[in-house]
């Protein structure tokens, strides 16, 4: 299938698989004329890869996975279960940095309400 097709199939930009292909990401065979061609196997791949990315990985990091689910080792796997144990220390720091911001965001809004009803009520007597 060409890139078109790729991205109708994935829900992706055409840029994004351009983008992949020249992150290493993603590979195509190219057609005498230099158009990419794909694969059925790709749709699953770009759709992996966009978890990755929803997950918050970068496609530097998403890349030094791929080689753990293209041919699994032992070297692979061991430096895939490390760099995916950092990954998952990043986030959850990140996580943790959000839940503090939310609480101090909760805090802001019950000072506003307690603000306006003295106001209401001042207004009121």
């Amino acid at each position: 299938m060409r890139i078109g097709e790729l991205a109708t199939r994935t829900g992706v930009s055409v840029r994004s698989l351009r983008y992949y292909e020249e992150q290493g990401l993603l590979a195509s065979t190219r057609s005498p004329g230099g158009q990419r061609h794909y694969t059925d196997e790709e749709v699953e791949r770009v759709a992996f890869i966009q978890r990755l990315y929803a997950a918050g990985l970068s496609s530097r990091t998403i890349a030094e996975l791929l080689p753990c689910v293209e041919a699994p080792s032992e070297e692979t796997t061991d430096a895939s279960l490390e760099r995916m144990a950092q990954e998952h220390e990043r986030l959850s720091a990140h996580i943790e940095d959000l839940m503090r911001t939310r609480d101090s965001l909760e805090n802001v809004i019950a000072t506003a309400r307690a603000h306006r009803e003295r106001q209401r009520s001042a207004l009121a007597h």
